[in-house]
């Protein structure tokens, strides 16, 4: 049987890793500006952690997570998110213990047992944020702005940020029961998943896309008629600083999220042109979270990016930049004794800040240069047993077709001005 990589997962390529490149040095860039600063959690944890934090009951704590036993029989999970993780190391590290919120990002591989499609693999990659300490609403705002920035800086359009209000543990009850009352006599129009849901985890029951277009969904009950006046302000400033800073969104009465630590503020960012998995971004304001996992009552907000739908949403568009693979020099030899000090300049040249290359085994000249060509090399070094005797090399500009003999140090000095080193 040969070997392949395992199901949901896949090899990023030497031609694709430039746009993978390109949107982490966007994402760090915009963090930095933003006053984020980069964590990295293990790719591992307890189980209970994520048992604790997502929720039992969830799709992806029934269903989805990679759980196995260790050799000193503990079970451990990979992650299928990372919020849980980083409010783990948060309270692990006592980072509360500085005054000023913790403002946290990441990017990294999470894993989730589901059948793979378009956009999401069983191992797939995310970038978020994380504010912990602030229970403002201009922390949710600057949450969304953030995530909004991101995906435009990227150069991404149509573009929907759809906003709501979960509630709280004061008034979510309220609206549970009222979704109960509406559902029960659906149930057996409900999908067998939502009937799970009906018991443990009503709000659910509008995230479901099986269900989701049947006639009843759309008389459901809206949270905003059960929030309680504190959600309701909360929401309304939220909304307010939005407006202040000129972001377009529309209020989604169905939007809840998939995980059960949400309160208050939750949101996606959709790019309709993905079709049923549009949702590029997501998150909201999760202040029971830290009190669940152990630490104590702390309010905090962030959201999550799937990298790789952003990455089918870049090459919809053709947003993603050209890969430069040219090299700068490409050394050419001519006789083992030429082949050190042909190492030597190319040490030379790479410390210089050129992309320089050579050929490995004794070839001719002709097919030397024919691999200069096949790397798009801008400039040929050619060294001979007269160059050695000189102390020079015959310099080819491939562009050109002009080559002379030059210094060493003459060679660089030219190479570097023309291709703006």
């Amino acid at each position: 049987m040969p070997i392949h990589a395992p199901r949901g997962t896949k090899d990023i390529l030497p031609d694709a890793i430039t746009g993978w490149r390109y949107i982490e040095e966007t994402i760090r860039t915009l963090c930095r500006r933003y006053g984020f600063q980069e964590i990295r959690t293990p790719m591992f944890e307890h189980t209970e952690l994520f048992q604790r934090g997502i929720g039992e009951g969830t799709d992806v704590v029934d269903k989805e997570m990679y759980t196995f036993t260790d050799r000193s029989e503990r079970s451990l999970t990979l992650r299928p998110e990372n919020t849980a993780s980083v409010v783990r190391a948060y309270l692990q590290n006592k980072l509360y213990g500085d005054s000023s919120p913790q403002k946290l990002f990441y990017i990294g591989s999470m894993f989730r047992y589901d059948r793979p499609q378009a956009g999401r693999q069983r191992e797939f990659h995310q970038f978020g944020v994380e504010l912990l300490g602030e229970a403002s609403p201009l922390a949710d705002a600057e949450i969304i702005m953030l995530a909004v920035d991101f995906l435009s800086t990227l150069g991404l359009r149509d573009l929907a940020l759809h906003i709501n209000s979960v509630g709280c543990p004061k008034c979510r009850p309220v609206y549970r029961q009222a979704l109960q009352d509406y559902f029960e006599d659906k149930r057996s129009e409900l999908c067998d998943d939502c009937n799970e849901r009906f018991e443990r985890s009503p709000l659910r029951i509008l995230d479901c896309k099986i269900d989701a277009g049947k006639p009843f969904m759309e008389d459901a009950p809206n949270i905003s008629d059960c929030l309680c006046d504190d959600c309701r302000t909360h929401f309304d400033r939220v909304k307010g600083f939005l407006n202040a800073a000129g972001i377009d969104f529309a209020i989604d009465p169905r939007l809840v999220r998939g995980l059960d630590y949400y309160t208050k503020t939750a949101f996606e960012v959709k790019y309709a042109p993905l079709g049923a998995q549009s949702a590029v971004a997501g998150g909201g304001r999760y202040d029971g979270l830290i009190e669940e996992i152990g630490g104590n009552p702390t309010p905090a907000v962030g959201f999550a990016a799937g990298l790789e739908r952003i990455l089918i949403a870049l090459e919809k568009q053709e947003l993603l930049p050209n890969v430069d693979k040219r090299m700068d020099a490409f050394v050419v030899t001519l006789g083992e004794e030429t082949r050190q000090p042909a190492f030597r300049l190319l040490a030379k040249l790479r410390k210089a800040g050129l992309r320089a290359s050579m050929d490995y085994a004794e070839r001719s000249m002709k097919t030397q240069m024919k691999q200069a060509n096949k790397v798009n090399a801008r400039f040929a070094l050619i060294l001979g047993e007269d160059e050695i005797k000189e102390n020079v090399v015959m310099l080819k500009d491939m562009e050109k077709s002009e080559q002379r003999k030059v210094s060493f140090d003459s060679a660089i000095k030219k190479m570097c001005v023309e291709v703006g080193i």
